[in-house]
């Protein structure tokens, strides 16, 4: 019988100092070659077993294995050239120098696949691995060869499709999509963004999640929330789309947040992946935070179709920060379970 409020989280995890600066978001490696795949490998089944003593039910690899939640993807891709590199703005919100794409993209092998297999042979818990979604990685690039937006996020989503395939035959239960893109260019989300995600996730034998937040708790992040005022209501405009898509599971910012609690209403049918606890901060959420927070989702969303989680990714939490979150919300999912049995 499967566990009621499963526990999740939807992004990384800090890595240990010996593999990557501590704090620090996107930090290069301090290990080379096979010491590094071996390193990375260790990282991720510490990973596993924090999840596991910290009481988390759907099990990820805290992206270990990657520096970046979309470039770790992208520099295994034909067409981009990493060397050639162009400063664009990013999510309409900061800029940052971004690989460019010099000629037709294409997949010459897997990336994750290998990874991924290590993580199934790490625990007999469920599974999820997170993939950039088509939107979010045209935005981290900079065009040269395509020149339309559309164009190469199709191309990106045949990719992501062949990559996600084998991930499911590797033992993935559930294969996440980051779209943070669909929280600003609304325009390009109605119009092609979440039939470009369906491509994504077409066929897959695995469930399919898409994950779109409010970015970690960076400077630029910080400034941009400060001007969007009392409530956040971006999710208004993706939400009832993704409702009528075929995609399995929505994953939401929500606690510590401004988003109003009744949107999940939008996505009524839908599994909801929900954040009840936040990465912008070192302040460790309590049980009891955690369970008011999913008590107030459950007015919008059946039980077995609410799953805990964080908000976004813990890369740049203090190592020992993101393992008590993650304590907290088990325990808080676990305060819940009891009330609803």
């Amino acid at each position: 019988m499967p566990t009621p409020l499963p526990t999740a989280i939807v992004g990384s995890l800090p890595k240990p100092s010996w593999l990557a600066q501590p704090e620090v978001l996107w930090s290069p490696w301090e290990l080379e070659g096979d010491t590094l795949i071996e390193g990375q490998h260790d990282a991720l089944r510490a990973a596993v077993q924090e999840q596991e003593l910290r009481g988390i039910d759907i099990v990820s690899d805290g992206e270990q294995t990657r520096q970046h939640f979309v470039t770790t993807f992208i520099e295994h891709l034909e067409g981009v050239d990493f060397d050639n590199r162009e400063t664009v703005r990013i999510r309409d919100r900061y800029d940052a120098s971004v690989p460019t794409v010099v000629g037709a993209v294409s997949r010459r092998k897997p990336v994750f696949v290998q990874d991924a297999a290590f993580l199934r042979a790490q625990t007999d818990r469920p599974i999820k691995w997170a993939l950039p979604g088509p939107m979010t990685m045209i935005d981290t690039l900079a065009d040269r060869h395509y020149r339309s937006r559309e164009k190469l996020a199709w191309e990106f989503a045949t990719i992501l499709n062949q990559e996600a395939r084998e991930l499911a035959a590797a033992g993935v239960d559930v294969i996440q999509f980051d779209e943070p893109a669909f929280n600003v260019f609304f325009d390009e989300l109605k119009d092609w963004g979440v039939a470009a995600l369906e491509r994504a996730a077409e066929g897959l034998q695995a469930e399919t999640a898409v994950h779109i937040c409010y970015g970690y708790g960076i400077k630029a992040n910080n400034d941009w929330k400060a001007t969007l005022g009392a409530e956040w209501r971006q999710y208004e405009e993706s939400l009832p789309l993704l409702q009528r898509s075929n995609i399995d599971i929505v994953s939401l910012e929500s606690h510590r947040s401004h988003v109003p609690i009744e949107v999940i209403e939008l996505i009524r049918g839908k599994k909801v992946m929900l954040g009840a606890v936040d990465v912008a901060g070192a302040e460790v959420e309590t049980p009891e935070e955690v369970a008011e927070t999913l008590r107030r989702a459950l007015q919008y969303v059946d039980a077995d179709k609410l799953i805990p989680s964080s908000n976004c990714g813990m890369a740049p939490l203090p190592r020992g920060v993101a393992y008590d979150k993650l304590s907290a919300l088990s325990a808080g999912a676990r305060i819940v379970r009891d009330e609803l049995s």
